[in-house]
């Protein structure tokens, strides 16, 4: 049934994906397989207004207000009504030390019929990493345990940013560029998080893309319209042994943005009490 409804909802249409750094790689595929509509990429379309990794340029907003102003821009651009963004965080992942955490998203507009759906991956594989060098031996040595030359690399030193460098003759050439210039005789080298210099974010870009075909095919059971989503989760889960509610999910709520439709399911983890290491009464 989900099918025949996205089909009569998308299929044929043209959907404009708000990228500049070759997403359209791994998404488009899908967005057409999935949904039927045909995905261009508007030329000269600057993204990095809206942010940039190597943090000259701040991000718009939220990760996903960046997402949205993204996509809201491709369709002032081009005219249609489909567009399809997405923004990718990195940083310390939160619950455990010294792990790094990629979270992408990517949003699905429609203005024709009011829609917006947000798939969401988050990713433990990542090579988001940087270091401070002082010579082409410690710059290579960094630089092949990021997996350079497939992941790109960005150089910095004062006010320079020298970002693409995906071969060893530009990295040497960055490199003692940089430490010519350096004052303290080191130069700043980091990964290259834009997704066309860092295949294992774009698989993960490609992660999110599915999960966004995932929640168009969750209808409202009321309405039967796409993208009947999670939109709360309630904490509570009962201990095991004292029955004392803990801070592990006891239930979610779905609810449709277009009729408004609600439903509560429990348990959604698959069990119906949590393990007394959990309970602040039992293991306090």
């Amino acid at each position: 049934m989900s099918h025949r409804i996205l089909a009569e909802l998308f299929h044929n249409r043209v959907g404009v994906l708000a990228t500049m750094h070759q997403k359209q790689r791994v998404m488009a595929p899908i967005l057409s397989r999935e949904l039927g509509i045909t995905v261009i990429v508007p030329e000269n379309f600057d993204t990095d207004r809206f942010g940039t990794f190597t943090r000259d340029i701040k991000r718009a907003g939220s990760q996903v207000e960046a997402a949205r102003f993204k996509a809201l821009a491709a369709i002032e651009v081009t005219g249609e009504a489909i567009a399809f963004a997405s923004e990718g965080t990195f940083g310390p992942h939160p619950f455990v030390p010294g792990l790094s955490l990629n979270r992408e998203i990517v949003i699905f507009i429609d203005k024709k019929h009011d829609i917006e759906i947000i798939g969401h991956s988050a990713c433990l594989e990542t090579n988001f990493n940087s270091k401070t060098v002082k010579n082409i031996d410690e710059a290579y040595a960094f630089a092949h345990s990021v997996g350079f030359p497939e992941h790109g690399l960005v150089v910095m030193v004062n006010q320079q940013i020298i970002k693409g460098i995906a071969t060893d003759e530009q990295l040497v050439e960055a490199v003692t560029l940089g430490l010519s210039q350096s004052q303290d005789g080191s130069v700043h080298i980091e990964t290259d998080m834009r997704a066309h210099y860092n295949p294992t974010r774009m698989k993960n870009i490609e992660k999110a893309t599915l999960d966004l075909i995932g929640k168009l095919n969750q209808l409202c059971p009321q309405c039967s319209w796409p993208g009947f989503d999670l939109v709360e989760r309630k904490l509570g889960l009962p201990c095991g042994v004292c029955g004392f509610p803990t801070e592990m999910t006891l239930a979610v709520i779905y609810q449709c943005k277009k009729c408004g439709f609600g439903e509560e399911k429990l348990f959604p983890d698959g069990i119906e009490t949590a393990d007394p290491a959990r309970c602040s009464y039992c293991n306090p």
